[in-house]
């Protein structure tokens, strides 16, 4: 699992702007793995699971509850965007996470995001927000919008 939080990292770092602070370090990410109820999925840059020694091109990771999942974190390689690996990814979320029960799929962000067009084309939809929920670098706030997609179906 080491090598793989290694390359969660290596995505992370290049994939999130830093001064929206969305990243989690390494020992957050840890964290969350260690509880048990927390998956994540890597893409290498053709959409399937990378080789061993291959870098990933793209990462998800989420949290089950009883009956739904949770998107906690989710980033594709600038260089790789575009290619579909984003949908590919939660295609193979989606079906990770019916095969746990979830018959429901959640995820929050800032408004303003740019992968909000991709989760639109997933299905998801706004369910809630938040106002003035995150705080960027200089200090402004940005609202967080909640969504969500039926899985159930």
């Amino acid at each position: 699992m080491i090598d793989d939080i290694d390359q969660i990292m290596a995505v992370m770092e290049r994939a999130f702007d830093p001064h929206f602070g969305e990243a989690w370090s390494r020992r957050q990410v840890e964290d969350a793995l260690v509880m048990g109820n927390c998956h994540y999925l890597l893409v290498g840059e053709d959409g399937s699971e990378p080789d061993q020694g291959q870098p990933a091109a793209g990462f998800s990771l989420s949290r089950t509850g009883v009956d739904e999942e949770e998107l906690l974190l989710f980033a594709v390689m600038p260089g790789h965007r575009g290619k579909g690996l984003g949908g590919r990814l939660l295609t193979l979320l989606a079906v990770a996470s019916r095969a746990r029960g979830a018959e429901r799929l959640l995820l929050e962000m800032r408004r303003g995001n740019p992968a909000e067009s991709l989760y639109r084309r997933f299905g998801f939809l706004p369910v809630g927000e938040r106002p003035k929920y995150y705080r960027t670098s200089d200090g402004t706030r940005l609202d967080a919008v909640t969504f969500a997609v039926d899985l159930s179906q």
